[in-house]
């Protein structure tokens, strides 16, 4: 085995247990706010750009039916609005609204200290965590190449 390839699994072993650890303390910090930390990603994920519920569910990793939950919820609540989706159009796009803007903003407000002292106690300055991010948005492009291939039957293989 290449040893990109096992630095690969580590890596990827490493950011399950980041993302495991960061949600807990973000499920903590979200119910301080009356909300779940389902609802802040799904709000932060559609706070970039409007996205269908299934571009919603691959971003985050979750089947769509709890991810249609949570828009629904959300929808009800007032912090997302349905828009017309010119691709789909039995798949709306949802957005955030006013309401969702604020409710993010107090999410992030509150999360920011621990945060802070997260990154402070790792010694991670902006440009290193840019990086990092670079590089998981660069192994993320090319795995949705590799499934791609794969769903058009062009190859087969195991991550």
């Amino acid at each position: 085995m290449s040893g990109a390839v096992e630095a690969y699994r580590l890596l990827i072993a490493d950011v399950y247990e980041l993302a495991g650890l960061s949600r807990r303390i973000g499920e903590r910090e979200a119910v301080g706010e009356g909300t779940t930390v389902a609802r802040w990603h799904v709000l932060s994920v559609v706070s970039e750009t409007p996205s269908a519920v299934p571009e919603i569910a691959r971003r985050l990793g979750q089947v769509r039916q709890g991810v249609q939950r949570v828009v629904d919820d959300l929808v009800e609540s007032g912090h997302l609005t349905r828009h017309p989706n010119p691709d789909n159009p039995r798949s709306p796009k949802v957005g955030v609204t006013p309401a969702g803007h604020a409710l993010l903003e107090k999410l992030w407000d509150v999360s920011e200290r621990s945060r802070r002292q997260v990154t402070s106690t790792a010694d991670l300055d902006e440009y290193t965590l840019q990086e990092t991010r670079s590089v998981l948005r660069r192994l993320t492009l090319s795995l949705k190449e590799l499934e791609s291939r794969q769903n058009d039957g062009r190859t087969t293989g195991q991550l």
